[in-house]
């Protein structure tokens, strides 16, 4: 009710119609949540949301430079450094999947059906497979070399043609991966909604170290547009309240659930 009202205020007043930049990886954006959940919040507030989808390095950088007003990512440790330097006020997970190994269906490192990440990593690197990735200091880069790190191997010192680092976003690490016959770390949101799947499956899932989480950072009004502070908190209100966890939840790609609320 609160939104609602707060909705109705910001509508009736004179202006422009209220409006909140929302700066998000590009996982939650790409698998099609936003596109499915931000028009029920608009129609309930009258608040329109323009997306920034990034990686969540680069849309961090976006809200530390005062160019967005919320924002949604996932990676802890990046999140952690933005609070920590006083460009956040808050952070609270609103939802959750987890990211799964891709590869070949031939399986040249002899991985698929495995649960434990680093120790695919590890074989992988071992077997010299092909393994592309992001590169591009997102969330889903951050978690492949924490992995790569947690097998006691050190991806910035990788060399040879086995390891392709490709300064892209997931869509273009899934195609990559698809036409090399590489293996590649992806959130399962985006592996659910991608459709060039012949000849590459999931090779390992599960497991504590693969879990997902997307926090929604409230960022400090002293550096930001005063403007956006408040379709900003009714937002982040909203994704956190009974009717913005429903519509993440009951979201769903080819019947599969891609998020949990959190």
């Amino acid at each position: 009710m609160r939104i609602w009202l707060l909705g109705l205020l910001l509508v009736g007043a004179a202006g422009p119609p209220p409006a909140v930049v929302l700066a998000s990886t590009s996982s939650v954006e790409n698998s099609g949540l936003l596109g499915r959940i931000l028009p029920i919040f608009t129609q309930q507030t009258g608040i329109a949301v323009r997306v920034v989808a990034l990686g969540t390095g680069q849309a961090l950088a976006v809200a530390a430079r005062g160019d967005a007003d919320l924002v949604l990512v996932h990676d802890p440790d990046a999140e952690r450094a933005f609070l920590d330097a006083g460009h956040g006020v808050s952070r609270r997970q609103v939802a959750w999947n987890d990211f799964v190994v891709i590869g070949p269906a031939s399986d040249p490192a002899h991985v698929a059906g495995g649960h434990d990440a680093a120790a695919a990593f590890a074989a992988i690197r071992a077997a010299g497979a092909a393994f592309v990735s992001r590169g591009d200091r997102s969330g889903t880069d951050a978690q492949e070399k924490r992995l790569w790190r947690a097998a006691g191997l050190e991806p910035a010192q990788f060399s040879g043609g086995w390891y392709r680092e490709i300064g892209g976003g997931m869509g273009a690490a899934l195609n990559m991966a698809h036409a090399m016959g590489a293996y590649t770390l992806a959130d399962r949101g985006t592996w659910l909604s991608f459709g060039n799947k012949e000849g590459v499956r999931i090779a390992v899932e599960g497991g504590d170290a693969l879990i997902n989480r997307y926090d929604v950072i409230v960022l400090n009004p002293a550096e930001h547009r005063p403007e956006g502070r408040e379709p900003a908190d009714a937002l982040a209100t909203w994704l956190l309240s009974a009717g913005g966890q429903a519509a993440i939840g009951a979201f769903r790609v080819r019947g599969e659930q891609l998020f949990h609320p959190g």
